[in-house]
């Protein structure tokens, strides 16, 4: 019994890394995809150091997710990391793209030079967003896992419907993300066009949450068992569309932090309902074999499960410790000074 509750409790844990990196990342990634709707060079310097104390701790999440997934489910780890790699690659490619458009393009003063940086960071946020969605649809739908737990598939059979409509779902929920974030960072006349972006962005999330809705529920209706079997979780999908529908409640009433923790509580709740539904598959296996990679086949030993337990007993503390000390510190509207990028 404590072996299985170790086994949970590593992917609860390893879900809720991840889900920090969505909610941290997905702002600064929103705020890239909306980068090149801002009007000349001192608007687009106030976007890039409104998320410049911020995306490279943000990105500590992710690391941290995968290091927790390498310890506690090699198995999984080993099996996403080469049957995805390609993906994987090409999106860290995009991460890596993201942060030198941000230290290089304030470097020189040209205007081509600028013009070319201004897109890579726009173009390697939006992919990198769909990249992630990308990934979430595929876990989500399954793919071909042999006995040995080795992925038989390829790049192109990733891109299926159902991820690329995830992908965009991403994007969607991310830039909305962004904006609002945007919201809280600037000040006059840009903060007015600012919040007339919200409103769209709002909109297109939600038709695309509606899509992706239907779209489970059609074709991939083993997601909504463990609530059929368990009709008190319903409670999460309720308190998602509570979040959901107070995000322009909140906007409307001019009250920028509620409406980005609103924002954060539907990433939050969202990936929470993936979690549930796919629980205990880390990995879903949709092939002949029937093959699967969950939190118990996929684990390591009991003692190597509880010794990490302690070990990040000891680290996650410090990791949200500086999360809330570098947001407390930058907070408030962006101030352009000589040391901004």
């Amino acid at each position: 019994m404590e072996g299985e509750l170790l086994n949970i409790a590593w992917y609860a844990l390893v879900g809720a890394l991840l889900t920090g990196y969505a909610v941290l990342d997905g702002f600064d990634l929103g705020v890239g995809a909306l980068h090149l709707l801002a009007h000349g060079d001192h608007e687009r310097r106030v976007f890039l150091n409104a998320i410049g104390p911020f995306w490279d701790g943000n990105q500590v999440w992710l690391v941290t997710g995968g290091g927790a997934l390498f310890a506690a489910f090699p198995e999984a780890y080993a099996t996403a990391f080469s049957g995805f790699y390609t993906a994987f690659i090409l999106l860290l490619f995009m991460l890596i793209f993201r942060g030198i458009s941000i230290h290089v393009r304030s470097l020189r003063p040209g205007r081509r030079w600028r013009a070319a940086w201004d897109a890579a960071f726009c173009g390697s946020s939006l992919l990198g967003s769909f990249l992630i969605g990308v990934a979430m649809g595929n876990l989500a739908w399954g793919v071909d896992i042999a006995p040995d737990f080795n992925y038989r598939g390829s790049l192109a059979a990733q891109l299926h419907p159902y991820a690329l409509l995830t992908g965009l779902t991403v994007v969607a929920l991310f830039a909305m993300h962004g904006a609002i974030y945007l919201v809280m960072k600037t000040e006059g006349e840009l903060n007015r066009r600012v919040r007339g972006w919200v409103r769209p962005a709002i909109i297109f999330f939600v038709l695309m949450y509606a899509v992706i809705t239907l779209a489970t529920l059609l074709y991939l209706p083993r997601l909504a068992e463990p609530f059929r079997a368990q009709p008190w979780l319903f409670v999460v999908p309720l308190a998602s569309l509570l979040a959901i529908a107070d995000i322009p409640r909140e906007v409307h009433r001019g009250r920028e932090m509620a409406a980005f923790l609103a924002s954060s509580a539907t990433i939050v709740l969202l990936l929470l309902l993936l979690g549930i539904g796919m629980f205990p598959d880390l990995i879903h296996g949709n092939g002949p074999s029937g093959t699967s990679l969950d939190c118990y086949n996929a684990a390591s030993s009991p003692l190597t499960l509880r010794t990490m337990l302690v070990l990040a007993g000891i680290g996650m503390p410090l990791v949200v410790g500086y999360t809330i000390h570098i947001y407390r510190v930058f907070r408030g509207k962006v101030k352009l000074d000589a040391m901004s990028y």
